[in-house]
């Protein structure tokens, strides 16, 4: 930009990193980046609209050993699929085991 003089003002116009809006700008760009990176963890890709989880992932969503997912597999208690030497469940039949655990309070408080 000039001045009224007609010529460039460099200092004015020359902009820096401890410049407020390229702060801001920055700091926008950090939190979005931090943004994508939790929901592509959180976010598993589909196979014909159906998510799979492997031992490990499986194991720390319900709080037991990946030992206990073995027995229970060698139990015919929960269902799987063994690829490419992975264990892999889908997730719905996660919910339809755990639906089907469920008890209901028999007492009301």
């Amino acid at each position: 930009m000039g001045n009224k003089y007609g010529y460039w003002d460099f200092e004015s116009d020359l902009i820096t990193k401890r410049n407020p809006r390229i702060i801001a700008f920055f700091t926008s760009l950090d939190k979005m980046l931090q943004g994508l990176e939790q929901m592509m963890k959180n976010t598993k890709p589909t196979l014909n609209g159906e998510r799979y989880l492997t031992d490990k992932e499986l194991s720390e969503r319900l709080k037991i050993s990946r030992r206990t997912l073995q027995d229970y597999r060698d139990e015919g208690r929960i269902s799987y699929c063994y690829l490419g030497g992975k264990v892999l469940y889908r997730e719905s039949d996660i919910q339809k085991m755990l639906d089907a655990s469920y008890r209901k309070a028999y007492r009301e408080q």
